[in-house]
């Protein structure tokens, strides 16, 4: 059966306790040798690419890379007889899209013929939380992520595709989630990759105060105000999320010895200030280096390797 890698939602805890094992353990230079993986971005990314690109290649498989310029998916040609092209030519593709709703117009096209791995949509970052569990697990529990069972997680400003993934991932494995975001920046209801619909271990707090949000938490998440796509909404982001700035003040009100995480790029002095993003709680370059972690597992786990 073709395994594809959409969402944390859909996958079960088996298989992403596998991914977890897989990312981190020894792996074979030939589990996709002979094999292509077409690299699809609609919007641009520095580590997705190179972490894509890299594990691909250290698993002895080869990728192509098409920018949204020379694709144009459902403006110069459908999705789905994009998906039906790459399908002729390439094992697994990885996209970086717009619309979440592209991988299942894929899938229908091409029969299940070709994996799919979502690199990041509207609606979810599936291989950003599992690098963010990677990083976190390796930090407080000696890279056993189910070490993680009652660590206090606060996610603070914008809530946005990557925080419904972490939460999604952290609260399967029993980690307390807390999301403090102003009113209109809030988890949205419904749709897929949905905090709210995870019935534990973990809970889920979310209030409006970035300061109920960190009190107490081990780790402190932020991510950028202004996301690509709403550039023309910087001015009221700002403005409407300035209370919500990660900075040394309010990590003092987080555990003593809390870390602070950030999936990059990071907009300095909006979301977060230099001294934290550079400060000795900063984990963000483990988190780099786990996002090659992420796609090894996700790479390794479509092709059923076993650690």
């Amino acid at each position: 059966m073709t395994r594809h890698f959409m969402t944390i939602e859909q996958q079960s805890l088996r298989d992403l306790d596998t991914i977890y094992e897989l990312a981190c353990s020894a792996f074979d230079d030939e589990t996709l040798k002979g094999q292509g993986v077409a690299l699809v971005f609609e919007r641009p990314s520095l580590r997705t690419r190179a972490s894509s690109s890299t594990a691909v290649h250290e698993l002895g498989g080869y990728t192509t890379f098409f920018s949204d310029d020379e694709i144009g998916l459902d403006s110069r040609e459908s999705a789905e007889d994009v998906g039906r092209t790459l399908a002729e030519m390439y094992a697994i593709a990885a996209l970086r899209v717009r619309d979440h709703e592209t991988f299942e117009r894929m899938r229908v096209a091409t029969g299940d013929r070709m994996s799919l791995v979502n690199l990041l949509s509207d609606v979810a970052h599936p291989t950003q939380a599992v690098a963010d569990v990677l990083t976190l697990a390796e930090h407080f529990a000696e890279g056993d992520v189910h070490g993680l069972a009652g660590l206090e997680v606060a996610y603070v400003g914008d809530a946005t595709n990557v925080t419904r993934s972490l939460a999604v991932a952290l609260l399967r494995l029993g980690v307390n989630v807390s999301i403090g975001a102003p009113v209109g920046y809030q988890l949205s209801p419904g749709s897929q990759e949905n905090p709210a619909e995870v019935s534990g271990p973990g809970r889920l707090v979310v209030t409006d105060s970035a300061h109920e949000a960190v009190k107490g938490a081990d780790a402190v998440y932020t991510d950028a105000w202004v996301s690509m796509g709403f550039e023309d909404e910087a001015g009221d982001r700002r403005r409407d999320l300035a209370d919500f700035r990660v900075d040394a003040p309010l990590m003092k009100v987080a555990k003593k010895k809390a870390v602070l995480l950030h999936c990059l790029p990071a907009h300095r002095g909006d979301e977060i200030t230099d001294d934290v993003l550079d400060g000795p709680a900063s984990l963000v370059w483990r988190q780099v280096f786990h996002r090659r972690s992420a796609m090894l597992g996700v790479l390794r786990w479509i092709k059923e390797e076993r650690s």
